[in-house]
C-alpha cells in the first residue's frame, strides 16, 4: 500500500510559503544543517527547502517526504543540490534496518506526524551508535500561548496546516526516545506579543548513546 498523502490545500499554502521564507527562518535552517557528515536521513523535506544548506561533509541525502505534490517539487531541488539527494515519497516507517543512516534532519514535520513518540523511537533506530538527530521544530509554549496554542490545536489549525499541532513537548519526546541532547536553544521568529500559534521554534541536536 503507498504511504504518499494527498493533500492538496496544505500543499498550496507551503509552496506559497516556502518560496518566501523569511532571512530569520533561512537562518535557522542552516544552523540546523551545520555540522553534518555522512549518510543522512530528511524526514518531511517538503518542498526541499533545506537541500541547499546541506555542508558538504555530506555524502548522501535520503529525504522522505510523502505528500506528492510537495515530493514532486523536492525532487527538482534534488536535482541542483551540490550533494547527492534521493527523494522517497514514503514514510520512515519503511525504513527498517538499524542503523543505516549518520544522522537524522526534522525541520517542522514533528508537530504534524499522528504519533511523535512512534516517529521519534523509529529515528532513534535507524541512526548508528553516536548518530544525530537535528532538529527544528515548533514547541509548546507557557501561559496566554499556551492557550493559544491548545485551541488552535482543537479546532482548524490541524485541518489546515498538514495536521500540525503547534502544543507539543518535541524535546521531551526526544530526550524520551533515548536521545542525549547536547545543544539547544529556543528562538522567536514573531514577537512574543504577536497572536500565532508557531512564532517559537527550538533548534538542538541529540545524541544517540553509542
Amino acid at each position: 500500500m503507498s504511504d504518499t498523502i494527498d493533500h492538496p490545500f496544505f500543499a498550496r499554502l507551503w509552496i506559497a510559503m516556502s518560496s518566501r521564507e523569511p532571512e530569520s527562518l533561512r537562518r535557522l535552517r542552516r544552523e540546523n544543517l551545520a555540522g553534518l557528515s555522512g549518510r543522512v536521513l530528511e524526514v518531511g523535506a517538503g518542498t526541499g527547502t533545506n537541500f541547499a544548506f546541506y555542508p558538504d561533509t555530506v555524502t548522501e541525502v535520503v529525504a522522505v517526504e510523502p505528500e506528492r505534490r510537495l515530493a514532486a517539487l523536492a525532487r527538482v531541488a534534488a536535482a541542483t543540490a551540490q550533494i547527492p539527494v534521493t527523494v522517497d515519497t514514503g514514510t520512515v516507517e519503511k525504513f527498517a534496518d538499524a542503523g543505516e543512516f549518520d544522522a537524522v534532519v526534522c525541520s517542522l514535520v514533528l508537530c504534524s506526524v499522528d504519533d511523535p513518540e512512534k516517529v521519534v523511537s523509529q529515528l532513534h533506530s535507524l541512526l548508528r551508535p553516536g548518530g544525530q538527530l537535528h532538529y527544528l521544530e515548533h514547541i509548546a509554549g507557557i501561559g496566554p500561548r499556551a492557550r493559544l496554542q491548545k485551541f488552535a490545536d482543537a479546532t482548524l489549525w490541524p485541518r489546515i496546516a498538514g495536521n500540525c499541532h503547534t502544543h507539543r513537548h518535541t524535546e521531551e519526546t526526544i530526550a524520551g526516545a533515548g536521545f542525549r541532547v547536547t545543544g539547544a536553544r529556543r528562538e522567536w521568529t514573531f514577537p512574543a506579543w504577536v497572536p500565532v500559534p508557531v512564532a517559537e521554534f527550538a533548534v538542538g541536536v541529540a545524541v544517540k548513546p553509542g
